[in-house]
């Protein structure tokens, strides 16, 4: 039975070290990008529709309070920043130009 319990951590420390996960981890699916975006709205906490100058204004209260100098941690600003460019992204092609055009 030990013999058993050896082999097996052996063989998952030798996936992990393959692969770069743990053999658990590739049984959780990815999440959807609707699933992504409603996560990035809660972090946000904006409401479906919000405009380009709300989720920046989001993006940037949210950002006061989790930055690393606020004691905040580099993972928090790399969730909020990636949830405020997938916000982004998911706006019109119409709200996307004119927020270009306000800052040339």
């Amino acid at each position: 039975m030990l013999r058993i319990a050896v082999i097996l951590i052996i063989l998952t420390i030798l996936f992990r070290w393959a692969f770069g996960k743990w053999p658990w981890q590739t049984l959780s699916t990815k999440p959807s990008r609707q699933q992504e975006i409603r996560r990035a709205r809660t972090l946000l906490k904006i409401e479906a529709g919000a405009s380009r100058e709300e989720i920046l204004a989001a993006h940037k209260r949210l950002m006061a309070t989790v930055h690393p100098d606020k004691g905040g941690s580099n993972g928090q600003v790399h969730d909020a920043n990636d949830a405020r460019d997938l916000l982004l992204s998911e706006l019109p092609e119409r709200d996307a130009e004119i927020g270009r055009d306000e800052h040339s």
